[in-house]
């Protein structure tokens, strides 16, 4: 470890948790150079939705590659973007009934996030947005701006203003109705609200520790936004490319958001893409306002194509994602019952789970645990009290099996140092 210690950034974070070097990945495994073998119920983040090195997306960017064939473009036109484009359209878009315009913003969730901020101010000639308590958009300053967790803020080391954060569903424990506070101050010119651009949300917050809104909230809050004139951004970086269960995490719901965020999953193969979608009358950027070297990254649109084909064209998918998601809160909520003393709760959707531990300090010790045991997990929450699932949708239900059976594990050899035994 000589060499990354002495050369890398004190900032990094993950290899802390999983101190050994990791070489060759493949499905749901990934093997360090000592040819030691682990689950991964990390994915990249969510980036890895169909698997490390899938062969039905390799095959694809291999042959695109040994062509010769364009790999930066800026924005410029090539055939790899138009074949996205179009599958894009007839795949994604039209089934669901959305006329969205595309922008390639850059590489990444936090460049589609500033691009969609960015892009309702200038809309709407207004300059607050509204976020949610327990957020997380992204590293950048507008991006932070909407994020709530309050050691990523401070990193920004310059005050970060033009963002106003409000419950987020069940923050208050049902003990007011819904959007109480927001229509309340939005209604009240004594308020200080100044009348917002746009409202950000994440339909599942996966940092702020795998909180899933529900159904009739995220209604309720599109809702509020009509009555107010405000624009509804999702943000689904994380959540999007069938975590859920479908493409969209707010398919669920039935809303219509006018500005939707893409990364992470979208290329399918861990390569870095982004898009902001957002409807078509909302496309008022001149040429060039908004750019970026790497938005037009090749091998991305060539693997991404590939995502939809294999996965997207049917219904297959979304019903594997939600039936295997059914296992592994089974499988959770038995953990949790064996550990009652230990573990608060368990919540989720899709394939995005998250075991909550009553002692914050419980969730990584059961992380390092489960690491010791040949699997990948990361924590979550404002405290890192949540052990955080996020498993490719193409892990077999064996894998999941052999997961949940590691946890178990894991949670029971750290429960009695976690409730001070």
């Amino acid at each position: 470890m000589d060499t990354f210690t002495r050369l890398e950034s004190e900032v990094r974070g993950y290899c802390r948790g999983w101190p050994t070097v990791f070489t060759t990945a493949q499905g749901s495994h990934i093997t360090d150079e000592n040819g030691r073998r682990y689950l991964d119920f990390f994915a990249g983040a969510g980036s890895l939705n169909y698997g490390h090195n899938n062969p039905l997306l390799k095959q694809r960017l291999m042959d695109y590659l040994a062509g010769d064939s364009i790999v930066h473009s800026l924005d410029m036109y090539t055939a790899a973007k138009r074949d996205f484009l179009e599958r894009f359209e007839e795949v994604v878009l039209k089934p669901r009934g959305l006329d969205y315009k595309v922008q390639f913003p850059g590489p990444a969730g936090n460049h589609s996030v500033e691009a969609a901020l960015k892009l309702a101010r200038k809309y709407t000639g207004r300059e607050t947005v509204v976020s949610f308590t327990n957020a997380f958009h992204g590293m950048t300053l507008g991006a932070l701006a909407v994020t709530g967790n309050s050691m990523k803020r401070t990193g920004a080391g310059v005050p970060l203003g033009h963002g106003v954060a409000m419950p987020y569903d069940n923050y208050l424990d049902g003990r007011t109705p819904d959007f109480l506070l927001f229509e309340t101050m939005l209604e009240d010119s004594g308020s200080g609200l100044d009348k917002p651009a746009a409202v950000i949300v994440e339909t599942v917050q996966g940092e702020g520790g795998i909180n899933a809104a529900t159904a009739e909230w995220l209604r309720g809050l599109a809702e509020v936004c009509r009555r107010h004139d405000m624009l509804l951004i999702v943000d689904d970086v994380q959540m999007g490319c069938g975590r859920t269960g479908a493409f969209f995490s707010f398919e669920q719901a039935g809303i219509t958001p006018d500005i939707v965020c893409l990364s992470k999953s979208l290329s399918g193969y861990g390569l870095p893409f982004a898009v902001t979608l957002f409807r078509r009358g909302l496309d008022v950027w001149e040429p060039g306002e908004h750019n970026g070297t790497f938005r037009g990254f090749n091998p991305a649109f060539v693997t991404a194509t590939a995502a939809l084909e294999e996965y997207w064209t049917d219904g297959e998918l979304a019903a594997r994602t939600l039936a295997k998601g059914r296992l592994v809160e089974q499988g959770l909520n038995e953990i949790a019952l064996l550990n009652a003393d230990a573990v608060e709760t368990v919540r989720g959707r899709g394939l995005a789970w998250g075991l909550v531990m009553k002692d914050p300090e419980a969730a990584p010790r059961v992380c390092a645990e489960a690491f010791g045991r040949g699997l990948l997990m990361e924590t979550s929450g404002p405290e890192g009290e949540v052990v955080k699932l996020l498993p490719a949708l193409t892990t077999s239900e064996e894998d999941l099996g052999r997961g949940l059976d590691i946890i178990a594990e894991s949670v029971s050899a750290v429960a009695p140092t976690a409730v001070g035994v």
